[in-house]
């Protein structure tokens, strides 16, 4: 029977990691085209099956996307819609799928490779959960309502929702020798989120206080959206104008809009956007900007730009620049972006990265100087500039690194094995006073 599991749903990745009663971790891999692989990516494509539909999710879901059949749908990113009421269910192939529907497919893909979600019966099983949600204006009691729905569904119902920088926070303090305050930055994909917690050694072991949390939905997409709408979207026409009688109008914003957060783009191809958009084509002199745009919604590219765009933000991590190059099908683009340049385009971004930072702090009533270590994970956290603002506040010696795509998993799963542990003593507890 399986003693603890830790569940990392992510907004790019997934990961699960298993701890047994020693509290020993093991994260879970899944087989890909490229080999084994501990990271899971959050999407999933359908097609239609019958009166049903068909469909598979991860490495495979990615598969499909790549060879991009037309009568299939690549769906990713789909955590970033839990707290919105605009977005509750999507059509497929004339089906519909609520989110919940959508997320609960995805979790049971997702512990298919381990025998199934019957693998966790019996377990305490702690389920990440943002301290802020993604979106505009983030329902957090929606959010939370969904993903209970959805864990259900999957035959997940004993999870226990847990912020996502509190497993990261286990994960750091499993080999402390000393008490220690503890701040965790954790960035995603759709938000960063902070936690501040001191850890103490009692009777019962590694005690962990809470002392505040915070965060913002704020994060990797959003530096992606950055590279789109500086480098991508001036070249398939943003900004093109369009001739109807005798005026000329902007071409509405809503293609660049949408095309901007990557992905939505697969929510573009329908016969009526593109209709719209080739329309547009004929009577703008920005036409084969517009016609590239159409293709790479046609044919279901978003994925492969993904790759692109992310390739270019990691190379400037270490770089000074580096090139954005994308030709599939009829679209072709070929841009240097500088480091200097994309620090310009995200500065907006980490301003309210650092702004959550310090409503975390204030609210916890504590200062840098009172925090002993800080703990980075996600893959975002390697983006210089970002790591440059924790750098200035705390100073670089206190700054920590370790396992930034696994850490939260592998902590969650530790966090529900101490909890148990815990039922345990109170238990045995109870018994030996009843004799």
């Amino acid at each position: 029977m399986t003693y603890a599991v830790g569940v990392d749903f992510g907004t790019t990745n997934s990961v699960i990691a298993f701890a047994n009663e020693k509290g020993e971790v093991q994260t879970m891999s899944w087989p890909s085209a490229k080999g084994p692989t501990q990271t899971f990516r959050t999407a999933l494509t359908f097609w239609k099956q019958g009166r049903g539909l068909g469909h598979v999710a991860g490495p495979q879901a990615l598969e499909h996307a790549i060879a991009a059949e037309p009568t299939e749908r690549f769906i990713q990113s789909f955590k970033s819609h839990l707290a919105s009421r605009v977005f509750s269910e999507a059509r497929l192939f004339g089906q519909k799928v609520t989110i919940e529907e959508m997320v609960a497919i995805f979790l049971r893909h997702l512990f298919e490779a381990q025998g199934g979600t019957e693998v966790a019966d019996g377990a305490f099983l702690a389920a990440g959960r943002p301290v802020v949600f993604a979106g505009e204006r983030p329902d957090e009691d929606l959010a939370l309502a969904r993903l209970s729905k959805s864990y259900a569904g999957a035959g997940l119902a004993q999870a226990e929702f847990a912020y996502e920088p509190l497993g990261a926070a286990y994960w750091h303090a499993r080999n402390l020798r000393r008490d220690e305050t503890v701040l965790v930055a954790d960035f995603g994909g759709g938000t960063s989120d902070f936690a501040l917690l001191h850890f103490s050694h009692g009777p019962d072991g590694l005690e962990a206080e809470a002392l505040g949390h915070g965060g913002c939905g704020v994060a990797g997409d959003s530096f992606d959206f950055r590279l789109i709408d500086h480098v991508i979207s001036p070249r398939l026409g943003k900004g093109a104008t369009y001739r109807s009688l005798e005026k000329v109008l902007p071409l509405p914003a809503y293609f660049h809009a949408s095309f901007a957060q990557w992905h939505q783009i697969s929510w573009l191809k329908t016969q009526k956007t593109l209709g719209e958009l080739r329309r547009f084509a004929e009577v703008s002199a920005r036409g084969a900007e517009l016609e590239a745009l159409a293709e790479l919604i046609e044919l279901d590219l978003g994925f492969e730009l993904y790759q692109t765009v992310g390739s270019v933000k990691a190379a400037l991590s270490s770089a000074s620049e580096a090139p954005m190059r994308f030709a599939h099908g009829g679209v072709s683009i070929d841009s240097m972006v500088s480091r200097a340049d994309f620090e310009t385009w995200i500065a907006p971004d980490l301003a309210k990265i650092e702004g959550a930072l310090d409503d975390t702090m204030a609210a916890a009533k504590y200062s840098a100087g009172q925090v002993d270590a800080v703990f980075m994970t996600g893959g975002t956290s390697f983006i210089p500039s970002l790591r440059a603002v924790f750098e200035r506040r705390f100073g670089a010696q206190k700054l920590h690194y370790d396992n930034p795509f696994q850490s939260v998993a592998a902590g969650l799963a530790l966090l529900a094995a101490d909890k148990r542990r815990r039922a345990g003593n109170q238990n045995a507890k109870r018994i030996g006073g009843a004799h």
